[in-house]
C-alpha cells in the first residue's frame, strides 16, 4: 500500500495557520540539555522484530540512539517474523507496510531485520554502530541531513509546529508526518527465537498520520494538546514523497514529546 494512501490525513486534529497569525505565548520544547534542537543530526528508523534472533543487538544500540537529543530515533516493529512462534506485541501492519514502501523506493528486492533507514535516504544494518554512525555523519557532511528547521512550542491547549524555509537544493514539497510512539517498555518473550529473554524496547511506533503539506516556505501547524496527551511520545517528520506515493528524503524532524524513562 502506498505511503500516501495509508497515512490518514489528520485534518480534524490539525489546524493550519499562517506564521503571521494570532500571536500566542508559547513555551519552546527543549531537549534534556535545556537547549532546543531544531535541526537534529538525523533520523534513524529501525525496523525490528521481537521474533528475530538478530535484532536484540540492534535494539540495544537503538536504546542508545533513543537517548540522544540530536537524533530522532523511531522503532517500527514488523509482523512478518510472527510465524516463527512469537507474535511481536508491538508490531503493526502499517509499520510493515512502511518498510515495504522503503524497499520499493530504494529499488530493493526484499526486506530484512534489523534494518535502519537513515534520513529516508538509504539503509544499513541496524546492529552496526559503524554503519549507522557513518551514514549520519556522511549525510550531515554532504548536505543530506536535516536542512529544514522544525521548531516546536506549546501553550496549555495546543502544540505549534513551525517548519522553516527550504535551505539549499532538493525537494521543496513534503508531507508533515506525525509519528506516535510508546514509552519504553520491557517485554518478556515467551516463544520463538528469543524465547525466555526480557528485552526493553524504546520509541516503538504505534501510529503514523499525515498532518499537512509543506511547499518550501515557512509554515505553522497547530495540534491540540489533547492529541499529544493520549500518546506516550510523538515526533514530527518533514518527508518528501515521490510521484508514486513512496517515501523520500526526510528534510526536517523534531520531537514533540519524548518519554525518557521506564
Amino acid at each position: 500500500m502506498a505511503f500516501r494512501g495509508r497515512l490518514r490525513l489528520a485534518a480534524a486534529a490539525l489546524a493550519l495557520t499562517a506564521l503571521g497569525g494570532v500571536a500566542l505565548a508559547a513555551e519552546p520544547e527543549k531537549a534534556a540539555t535545556g537547549k532546543q534542537i531544531d535541526r537534529p543530526l538525523g533520523v534513524v528508523e529501525l525496523f525490528t522484530s521481537q521474533g528475530c534472533s538478530s535484532c536484540p543487538p540492534a535494539d540495544e544500540f537503538f536504546a542508545e540512539l533513543a537517548g540522544k537529543d540530536d537524533i530522532v530515533a523511531l522503532a517500527y516493529h514488523v509482523n512478518y517474523w510472527d510465524y516463527l512462534g512469537w507474535q511481536d506485541t508491538l508490531s503493526t501492519k502499517e509499520n510493515t507496510d512502511r518498510q515495504y514502501d522503503y524497499m520499493r523506493a530504494f529499488g530493493s528486492r526484499s526486506v530484512y531485520t534489523p534494518q535502519a533507514v537513515i534520513n529516508g535516504r538509504s539503509h544499513v544494518n541496524g546492529a552496526s554502530r559503524k554503519d549507522v554512525d557513518g551514514a549520519l555523519a556522511r549525510m550531515d557532511r554532504t548536505g543530506e541531513g536535516m536542512r529544514v528547521a522544525i521548531k516546536v512550542s506549546r501553550t496549555s491547549d495546543r502544540v505549534m509546529i513551525d517548519a522553516g524555509d527550504a535551505a539549499g537544493g532538493g525537494p521543496t514539497d513534503a508531507h508533515l508526518v506525525i509519528v506516535y510512539f510508546d514509552p519504553p517498555q520491557m517485554v518478556k518473550i515467551g516463544q520463538g527465537e528469543n524465547s525466555g529473554r526480557s528485552l526493553t524496547y524504546w520509541n516503538a511506533v504505534s501510529d503514523i498520520q499525515t498532518a499537512g503539506m509543506w511547499h518550501g516556505k515557512a509554515q505553522r501547524y497547530e495540534l491540540p494538546m489533547t492529541e499529544i496527551a493520549k500518546k506516550g511520545g510523538c515526533a514530527v517528520l518533514l518527508q518528501s514523497v515521490g510521484k508514486d506515493g513512496m517515501p523520500g528524503p526526510i528534510l526536517g524532524a523534531a520531537f514533540i514529546r519524548k518519554p525518557d524513562r521506564l
